[in-house]
């Protein structure tokens, strides 16, 4: 049964974000809030952590797992940045985007894309999602937490197709799946992130999400 946290959506308290954070580097799994949807998260580093945040999402290991970022430094630290990637980068965080981009070797490979190396970098506009990720010392994986329901239209797990919920509906479906549930009073967003592609010289936006236009704009300058 999951621990609730309650937590300021602008000045998380420091001892509550301490004790998760070092939940985390044990190996716990969450449900938290960011600038988007409520994700699924846990440290990047604990393997046993991202093979569950896995089975909870009913992924294989050929689908790469995104993760959050505290700065442009940071992102550098785990993948390769161009100059044009970094001037794009710059200009959108922190926002509602994740970044793909060839990934260096702090990357665990059970989180990247087996065939393409690359991987999925977010530095959200979140004072918890970045008090989480200082406090931490590592990224943090963030997979929606999408809430589903099967033919006999219960919510086991989050699989199939996509219903909305309230954040009530949302912590009970996701209560016995993870270790730690992060509340800060907010709902749950429906819009998810916009992703970038940017391997490539010319950038992709892959799929429009929140502040798609802004992105389209800067890649275009």
């Amino acid at each position: 049964m999951a621990i609730i946290y309650g937590l300021h959506p602008v000045a998380p308290q420091k001892d509550r974000i301490e004790k998760i954070a070092k939940a985390l580097k044990d190996g716990a799994v969450m449900l938290y809030p960011t600038d988007t949807v409520y994700a699924i998260g846990c440290d990047l580093n604990s393997k046993s952590a991202v093979e569950r945040v896995r089975r909870i999402k009913q992924l294989s290991n050929d689908k790469p797992l995104t993760f959050l970022c505290s700065s442009l430094s940071n992102i550098t630290e785990y993948a390769s940045v161009t100059d044009e990637a970094y001037r794009i980068i710059k200009r959108l965080i922190p926002g509602p985007y994740t970044f793909v981009l060839p990934a260096t070797k702090l990357v665990p490979k059970l989180v990247m894309s087996p065939k393409r190396k690359t991987t999925g970098i977010r530095v959200p506009d979140h004072p918890l999602c970045f008090a989480l990720v200082e406090a931490l010392g590592n990224p943090i994986v963030s997979t929606s937490a999408h809430i589903t329901t099967d033919e006999e239209g219960t919510a086991p797990a989050p699989s199939g197709k996509e219903e909305s919920f309230g954040k009530a509906e949302l912590f009970d479906c996701f209560l016995k799946l993870v270790d730690i549930i992060v509340d800060d009073d907010s709902d749950p967003k429906d819009r998810v992130s916009t992703i970038l592609d940017l391997t490539e010289s010319e950038p992709t936006i892959v799929r429009r999400g929140l502040g798609w236009e802004a992105a389209a704009a800067w890649t275009k300058d």
